[in-house]
C-alpha cells in the first residue's frame, strides 16, 4: 500500500456507522459551500448560481470517495478511488489557474471545507457512540486526506500558469519577430492582442551581448519584449539580444542610457510602436560605427549624421573622392593634412585661431594651408553649395 494511501484508510467502524456518515454528506457539502462563499472572497461569484450547486456535488462525492477509502466500503478498491479523487483535485487547480484565481484563494477554500466538514462528520460519529480514540483517527485521515488534495491541486495550479507562461512567452516572441519585420499594422495589433500585451506610445530598441541582459528586462519593466535568436541584420558569430523598451523618450532617455553603463549596447531612436523596426535598424548599424569600436554605450541619436553617411557607403566614398579630386595630385601626407585643415577651417567657420587650437599647429601654418587650398579649390570655398559638399565629404571617414 502506497505511503499517501495509508494515511487515510483502516478506519475500522460498524456498517451502520458508516451509513450515517454518508447521510450527512449533502449537507455537509452545503455548509462547506455556503461557509467558502461567506470566508473566502474570490469565490462569493464563482459559487452563485447554478455553478454552487455544481461545487456542493462536487464536494460531496469528494467526501463520500474518502469515506469509502476509508472504510473499505461496497468492496472499493482504495487505490483507485484515491487516484480518481487527487486527479479531481489536480483539474481544480488547472481550472483555477485559467480563471485567475491564486493558489492561496484555493487552499483557503481546502481549509475552510476541511473545518467544517470534520465539524459535521465528528457530531455525527459522537452521535453513533464512536470511541476517543476512533475520533481521532478520523479526524487525523479526515485532514490527511485534505492535505493530499491540497497538494494536487498545487500541481494542477502550477502546472497550467507554467504552460500558459510558456504559451505567452512564444506569443511575445512571435510579436517582437513581428515588430522588426516590419509588418502591417493590423498584423501587429493582432500579435499584441493574443499575447496580451499592452501597447505603449513608443518603443526603442537596445542591442547588447546576450551575456550583458541580465537585470534589464526587470529594471525596464514587464512590457519590454525580448529576442535573442534570428535576429535580422546580424550575421557574426556573437550571440546577440535586443530588448525594445518602452517608453523612454525624452526625458526618460537618460535613465535608459544610464541603466545600460557598464555594458556594451548600442540604442536605437526611439519611435512610434509600430514602428520600432526603425529603431532597430538603426542599433544594427551603430554597431559598424568606428566609436562602436569602443565598449560602452553608442546611441543612434547622437550620430545621426554618421548614420546617415554610411546609409550608401558606395555613395559616401564617391563624394569624398569627388571632393578631394583637387588635392589628387599631392603626395599622400601632405593631402590628409590639407584635408584635415580644410575641415577644421570649414567647421569653424575660417576662426584660424580655433583651427589652429584644434590641429595643434601654428596659427601661421594654418594660413599657409589655407592659401595652398584656396589655390587649389578657388572659388568652391566661397560658395555655400560647395562648402556644405566638402563638409559633407570631409566627414566621410578615409576607405
Amino acid at each position: 500500500m502506497s505511503q499517501p494511501l495509508r494515511r487515510f484508510t483502516g478506519l475500522h467502524i460498524a456498517p451502520e456507522v458508516a451509513d450515517r456518515l454518508r447521510a450527512v454528506l449533502p449537507r455537509m457539502a452545503e455548509e462547506t459551500v455556503a461557509a467558502i462563499t461567506v470566508e473566502v472572497p474570490s469565490y462569493t461569484d464563482a459559487f452563485s448560481g447554478s455553478m454552487g450547486q455544481n461545487i456542493e456535488n462536487a464536494v460531496q462525492m469528494a467526501l463520500g470517495a474518502f469515506l469509502r477509502i476509508a472504510t473499505h466500503a461496497d468492496d472499493s478498491h482504495p487505490a483507485g478511488q484515491l487516484t480518481a479523487a487527487l486527479d479531481g483535485a489536480y483539474e481544480l487547480g488547472r481550472g483555477e489557474a485559467r480563471n485567475g484565481r491564486s493558489i492561496d484563494a484555493l487552499l483557503a477554500a481546502y481549509r475552510v471545507g476541511a473545518r467544517v466538514a470534520w465539524q459535521g462528520l465528528s457530531a455525527t460519529a459522537l452521535e453513533a457512540g464512536l470511541d476517543g480514540a476512533t475520533i481521532a483517527r478520523f479526524a487525523e485521515m479526515v485532514f490527511a486526506f485534505i492535505d493530499e488534495l491540497s497538494a494536487s491541486s498545487v500541481s494542477g495550479h502550477t502546472d497550467e500558469l507554467a504552460t500558459t507562461g510558456r504559451a505567452r512567452e512564444r506569443y511575445l516572441e512571435r510579436l517582437a519577430q513581428a515588430l522588426l519585420a516590419g509588418e502591417s499594422e493590423q498584423a501587429l495589433a493582432a500579435h499584441a492582442e493574443k499575447a496580451d500585451w499592452p501597447a505603449p506610445r513608443t518603443l526603442t530598441a537596445v542591442l547588447l551581448p546576450t551575456g550583458q541582459v541580465r537585470g534589464l528586462t526587470a529594471f525596464f519593466g514587464s512590457a519590454t519584449l525580448q529576442l535573442n535568436a534570428d535576429l535580422p541584420g546580424l550575421d557574426d558569430a556573437e550571440s546577440m539580444t535586443v530588448l525594445l523598451v518602452p517608453d523612454v523618450d525624452g526625458p526618460r532617455r537618460g535613465g535608459l542610457t544610464t541603466a545600460l553603463t557598464g555594458r556594451r549596447a548600442w540604442v536605437g531612436s526611439t519611435r512610434p510602436w509600430r514602428e520600432v523596426h526603425v529603431s532597430y535598424d538603426r542599433a544594427v548599424r551603430c554597431r559598424s560605427l568606428p566609436v562602436a569600436e569602443a565598449d560602452g554605450v553608442v546611441d543612434a541619436d547622437d550620430h545621426l549624421v554618421q548614420l546617415l553617411i554610411a546609409a550608401d557607403p558606395e555613395s559616401a566614398h564617391d563624394l569624398r573622392r569627388k571632393a578631394l579630386a583637387p588635392l589628387a595630385n599631392l603626395r599622400p601626407d601632405t593631402a590628409a593634412r590639407l584635408a584635415e585643415t580644410l575641415r577644421s577651417w570649414l567647421l569653424h567657420q575660417g576662426r584660424r585661431d580655433a583651427v589652429a587650437a584644434e590641429l595643434f599647429v601654428h596659427a601661421q601654418t594654418v594660413r599657409y594651408r589655407m592659401t595652398q587650398l584656396r589655390e587649389l579649390y578657388g572659388p568652391q570655398l566661397t560658395d555655400p553649395d560647395a562648402v556644405f559638399e566638402l563638409l559633407v565629404a570631409l566627414s566621410v571617414p578615409p576607405a
